[in-house]
């Protein structure tokens, strides 16, 4: 709890991964990639319960041999390539609410963000509940592909600009604004506003930001050993 409001984590772990099968269950660094998520939120200050939604028996398994709870198998028409990821979760929601009553709040972290730590969790909570805000999601600093400095190219085969109207008068990087991308490391919602929006994108989103080397997603194995390097090398980061 926080402030006598009860948080809700829930991961969302789908078998079938087109791109690198088994990639849940793949160990990273010796653990399962689903157990980290499980891991950073159990090691939470405020999150009250973990539960991982999944549709594999497999990846329940190695959920529950980690401390997560996995109440239910997820819904085949929760669990298709095609269905939104909003849908999974708020049946999550409505099913432990059904079941453990409402929570206040909920937390969302996906596997393929390893580097999110329980620190994360409690401060983006902490300034979450602080704050006016209703939704809290990561975000990291565009470093290297400022929008004013990328093109698109035309049916010509020319280059346009993208974010300007011509490349005629050069740009400093030190005159550009300061420009952030969701980078998924962690969602947090006011429980009963998500319920309304089905999103975590509104007028009262807060951003949490996160170093670049945090906003890493696990998609590819390249990005497994990118990811493993860094697991062995993290006092060198902080």
């Amino acid at each position: 709890m926080i402030k006598q409001k009860k948080v809700l984590a829930i991961i969302p772990a789908r078998g079938g991964s087109k791109g690198l099968p088994g990639k849940n269950i793949r160990p990273l660094n010796g653990i399962p990639l689903v157990a980290w998520p499980i891991k950073t939120a159990l090691s939470s200050r405020y999150v009250d319960r973990v539960i991982v939604t999944t549709d594999d028996p497999e990846i329940a398994k190695v959920a529950l041999a980690h401390g997560a709870e996995v109440p239910f198998m997820r819904p085949a028409e929760f669990a298709r390539d095609t269905s939104p990821s909003s849908e999974a979760v708020i049946h999550a929601i409505k099913f432990c609410a059904e079941t453990d009553g409402p929570y206040d709040y909920f937390v969302l972290l996906e596997p393929t963000s390893p580097l999110t730590e329980a620190a994360d969790v409690d401060k983006a909570l902490e300034t979450l509940v602080a704050g006016a805000g209703l939704s809290i999601v990561g975000a990291s600093k565009v470093e290297a592909s400022h929008p004013v400095y990328c093109a698109t190219i035309g049916d010509d085969n020319f280059l346009r600009p993208y974010n300007r109207e011509s490349f005629a008068k050069p740009i400093r990087r030190q005159d550009v604004d300061d420009v952030y991308f969701f980078e998924g490391s962690l969602y947090i919602s006011d429980t009963k506003k998500y319920l309304e929006t089905e999103t975590f994108y509104h007028e009262r989103t807060l951003p949490y930001i996160v170093p670049a080397w945090k906003s890493l997603e696990v998609d590819t194995l390249l990005d497994f050993l990118k990811i493993e390097t860094i697991l062995k090398n993290k006092d060198l980061l902080i």
